[in-house]
């Protein structure tokens, strides 16, 4: 005769673990993504602290809500279940966004769900896994891109600097208007690069045309790692860059400290899309209207024989 109990029980268990992979998954999707995400778009301030801050409070902050609301169903199912589905129901609510809803709001709520019904035993198995798993996700996602952060090279060198390798000959623009530090759209960064005075430090009240926008293939051209550049090319058919070694946000191009980690560049897509580059060699179209705070632009023009003294190359005493 089959015990109705046991069934019970079982089922229960089933849901019970069956909520414990959920969280598990989703901690470590978004520790996968936060540290992807955070040293990618993040650690742009001088200070090790504030760094850190963003890292967590920006964009590792969803490992960490799966890690304690799991950690809460594990000791208390009924009181981790209602968290879940409060904020399960908050997030839904608040950002009405697909995307966050699929990958937030949706295990949120079935895994409240889930912790309502189940039971997980033995206790120290589920922490272990909500826990340990994403910790060790984090760590793994982080060495590559932390290397990165930590070898890259930045002279201090804000000024005009002029490139003339791998087919290219650009003065880009000093600090100031025309070297963006916040979000600008596709239409702000033309006016802004069509209004730059002759040394690229002030606007002039009407266009003077002395600066523009740089070409998609010339942003890929003009790459560089380490104070060298890394080779890269344009494929006008396919829209795909190729590079010998990636770029990185370092000096003679970037400043490593601003927040801006895409480009805009002149070549458009169509009417409504343009061409953006990223300080790591990636090419993507973009909606001319956007203007997120790390979307900007660096101003360039031709380089003549008299823009030779210009530094051209990362200063020596570069760390």
């Amino acid at each position: 005769m089959i015990n109705l109990s046991d069934r019970r029980v079982g089922y229960r268990s089933m849901a019970g673990w069956l909520a414990i992979g959920i969280s598990t998954a989703m901690a470590c999707f978004w520790a996968f993504w936060g540290c992807v995400e955070g040293f990618h778009e993040g650690w742009y301030y001088h200070s090790l602290l504030k760094n850190l801050a963003l890292m967590i409070g920006q964009y590792l902050s969803p490992m960490f809500v799966f890690m304690m609301l799991a950690a809460v169903s594990i000791r208390s199912p009924r009181l981790g279940a209602a968290a879940h589905l409060l904020f399960g129901f908050f997030i839904t609510i608040i950002f009405r966004n697909v995307g966050i809803m699929l990958v937030f709001g949706v295990p949120l709520l079935v895994g409240g769900i889930l912790y309502w019904i189940g039971q997980t035993e033995p206790k120290r198995w589920a922490y272990s896994l909500v826990i340990g798993f994403p910790l060790v996700t984090m760590l793994g996602a982080g060495i590559g891109p932390a290397s990165t952060l930590i070898s890259r090279i930045d002279d201090g060198y804000r000024g005009a600097r002029l490139v003339r390798e791998n087919g290219v000959g650009l003065v880009w623009a000093p600090q100031g208007p025309g070297w963006s530090q916040t979000g600008v759209n596709w239409f702000e960064a033309n006016d802004q690069c069509e209004r730059l005075n002759a040394n690229g430090d002030s606007l002039c009240d009407t266009a003077v045309r002395m600066w523009r926008l740089p070409s998609l293939d010339e942003l890929v051209r003009s790459g560089a790692r380490h104070g060298t550049n890394v080779g890269g090319a344009l494929d006008t058919l396919t829209m795909k860059a190729i590079y010998s070694l990636l770029p990185d946000k370092e000096t003679p191009l970037w400043n490593r400290y601003s927040r801006v980690a895409y480009w805009w560049s002149s070549t458009e897509k169509d009417t409504t899309l343009a061409w953006m580059y990223c300080y790591n060699g990636a090419i993507f179209p973009q909606s001319k209207i956007m203007r997120p705070d790390y979307y900007g632009f660096r101003a360039v023009r031709s380089a003549t024989p008299a823009d030779s003294t210009l530094r051209s190359t990362v200063a020596p005493e570069n760390p």
